[in-house]
């Protein structure tokens, strides 16, 4: 896990923030690798078996997001101003 700051100035929640941050990073990747690999074989029962583990790999990303959103407010806020919005993109955020 990166750090930018000497480890000893950071409190246990900023260093799990950060491991859960960077445990969300490692899951979408996987979700890129996975697509990947299922859009690139030819083997129908492979391509199945990949997108499974993918689809798994979601769950793990939504489980860290969630993580994330309850132990981050301004993260929450902006999660419930975006997700699940009908507006369109152009006209959320700032």
């Amino acid at each position: 896990m990166p750090v930018y700051e000497s480890e000893g100035s950071l409190d246990e929640r900023t260093k799990d923030l950060s491991r859960a941050r960077q445990s969300l990073i490692e899951e979408m990747q996987a979700i890129m690798f996975y697509d990947e690999r299922a859009y690139a074989t030819k083997d129908k029962n492979l391509r199945e078996v990949i997108e499974h583990n993918r689809d798994d790999e979601k769950e793990h990303f939504s489980l860290l997001l969630e993580y994330l959103r309850r132990n981050d407010p301004q993260l929450d806020r902006e999660l419930r101003e975006i997700l699940f919005s009908n507006k369109e993109l152009k006209d959320l955020g700032d």
